[in-house]
């Protein structure tokens, strides 16, 4: 070792200072620089752990989000389409019961003027049998004038008439 030590020039002393030098400097920078950069790594390790553990959970929530809104989505056009079918089936009934109305006072309108015409015929033929009867007695008064006793007449020609 004395070789050793006279080929590179060593001198123990200064071997000595040196490595207490290094454990001093080394200690120093553990205690004031290591230490505290070392916690800050593992604090920034545990919030990007935290980060990636929010974010998967956020994608789990995002896929389960859109499933909810599309079962949603799927829930409310059923809902709209038994709606619309109601509301088509509504207006169907709507529809048939306007029609049956409208037939109905279509019906009674021609009932009316049925009747208003059977009673207007009533009238017309009336007055027609009047003014035959007057047309017959005066024919027959104009052909019989001697034989015809007016007013025995007319009776007999209203009696005819009203048989």
């Amino acid at each position: 070792m004395d070789s050793l030590i006279q080929t590179f020039h060593l001198d123990w002393r200064l071997m000595l200072a040196q490595i207490i030098n290094f454990g001093i400097v080394f200690g120093v920078l553990y205690w004031f620089v290591f230490r505290p950069l070392f916690k800050t790594v593992a604090e920034r390790n545990q919030k990007i752990e935290q980060g990636l553990a929010e974010a998967k959970q956020s994608a789990e929530s995002l896929i389960k989000a859109e499933a909810d809104g599309r079962a949603f989505i799927n829930q409310s056009k059923k809902e709209a389409a038994v709606i619309l079918q109601e509301a088509r089936e509504q207006a169907e009934v709507r529809r048939a019961e306007m029609l049956v109305e409208a037939r109905a006072e279509i019906g009674q309108v021609i009932n009316q003027e049925k009747i208003a015409m059977q009673q207007e015929k009533a009238v017309v033929l009336n007055d027609i049998k009047k003014e035959l009867a007057g047309l017959i007695s005066e024919a027959l008064i104009k052909l019989l004038p001697e034989a015809a006793n007016l007013a025995s007449d007319k009776r007999m020609i209203d009696q005819v008439l009203k048989k």
